[in-house]
C-alpha cells in the first residue's frame, strides 16, 4: 500500500509532467480549478488548485472534503503511483472503476487530452 508521501510525490511528479506539456495537453493542463484527489485506501484527500499547468497541493486532510473541487479523483494511493508511473492506463482504470474521475462536462473534454 503506498504511503501518504509516494502519494504526495505521484502528485508533485504530475504536476511537474503537465508543466512541461505542449499542444493540446498544455491547453488541458491551462485550467483553473479547484482539485481533490481523494486516497480510499489510506482515508486521505489532497486538496488544491489546478492552476499555471500545475497541481498544487494546499492541505490533505482526513476523510472525504467537505466542499466539493471542480475536478474530483477518487482511487487507491497504489494506484495513483501507477498511473503517474505509466505502469497503469487511465482510460482502462477508469473504465473499470479503479479510478473515478468527476468534473464538469467541459472541464472533462478538456481534461481527456490530459489522460
Amino acid at each position: 500500500m503506498a504511503t501518504i508521501e509516494e502519494c504526495r510525490a505521484a502528485l508533485e511528479k504530475l504536476s511537474d509532467t503537465m508543466q512541461h506539456a505542449e499542444g493540446d495537453v498544455a491547453a488541458a493542463t491551462a485550467l483553473d480549478r479547484s482539485v481533490s484527489c481523494r486516497i480510499t485506501d489510506l482515508d486521505i484527500t489532497f486538496v488544491g488548485r489546478m492552476m499555471g499547468g500545475r497541481i498544487v497541493v494546499q492541505d490533505t486532510i482526513q476523510g472525504a472534503p467537505k466542499e466539493k473541487a471542480q475536478i474530483r479523483l477518487t482511487m487507491k494511493g497504489d494506484d495513483l503511483v501507477a498511473l503517474v508511473d505509466g505502469e497503469l492506463n487511465f482510460a482502462k482504470a477508469w473504465g473499470s472503476g479503479r479510478v473515478k474521475l468527476e468534473a464538469g462536462l467541459k472541464d472533462l473534454f478538456q481534461l481527456r487530452k490530459l489522460l
